[in-house]
Parts: C-alpha cells; structure tokens; sequence
C-alpha cells in the first residue's frame, strides 16, 4: 500500500514548521506563518523556534493566532494543505488550551461594546455655531 502526501503519516519523520503551520490551517500562507515564527510567537516545546524547524509527531507546538493563544500536540505530518477534516487530524489540542480558549471567548463576548463608551457624537451644526462663535470672542494676546 502506497501512501499519499495527503495521508498525516506520509514522507519523512518531520516537516518544516512554516509547512506544517500551513498544512494545519493555523495559517493561510506561508508568508504568514514565518512573519508570526520571526516574531517569537510560535514556539516548540517551550523552545523559540525558526521556520525551517523540523516539526515530529509528538512535539508540543504553542502558537498565537490574532488575540488567542493555541497549544497543540502534534498528530501528524503533512506539507500539503487539504481539506479541513484532514488538517484537523494533524494537531490535538491540549484541554488547558481549550479552556484558555473558551474562556477568551466567553471575555469577549461579554465585553462592553466600545461604541457605548461615546457620550456625543460629532457636532452638529449649532455646536459648531456656538464653538466658533466662542472663538471669534475669546480673548487674544494682541
């Protein structure tokens, strides 16, 4: 039986970590995955590491995607990007990050919309009457 490169076993014991980061759908490009990896926000096993890092089945990688912080045990390799069922059989995420998740989430959802902060909008034209007509009466220096 001949495997495929889409199959999560297929290929060499490890996969570039950019590739990887990829093939998982963590990111949309590569370019991405090495700009997050340049700074510092993707480590492996509690280690900094450089997108030409070979990733194994086993490594614990910890990765920031916007605003939430992911952990995820590596399931399988793969340097070609598949379908979403296929990408999601590569990694297992920890329960701790899927609480941190969770909870980040729920933060969010319950947060203050920041439009309510605004008690006034822009003025309106008699605001602005008033303003420059404060203006035009304000004391000067001549």
């Amino acid at each position: 039986m001949s495997s495929s490169p889409h199959s999560p076993s297929a290929g060499s014991p490890g996969v570039r970590l950019d590739k990887w980061l990829w093939a998982a759908r963590f990111f949309k490009t590569r370019s991405i995955a090495v700009d997050e990896i340049g700074k510092g926000r993707v480590t492996i096993n509690g280690q900094a590491a450089k997108a030409s890092r070979e990733v194994r089945v086993g490594d614990v990688v910890k990765l920031r995607q916007g605003q939430v912080d992911r952990e995820v045990k590596v399931a399988g390799i793969s340097s070609v990007r598949g379908p979403a069922p296929v990408a999601q059989a590569l990694y297992e995420e920890t329960p701790d990050s899927i609480a941190t998740r969770e909870r980040a989430a729920e933060a969010r959802r319950l947060a203050p919309e920041p439009a309510d902060a605004i008690e006034q909008g822009r003025p309106t034209k008699q605001d602005r009457r008033r303003l420059a007509d404060w203006n035009r009466w304000s004391a000067s220096l001549d």
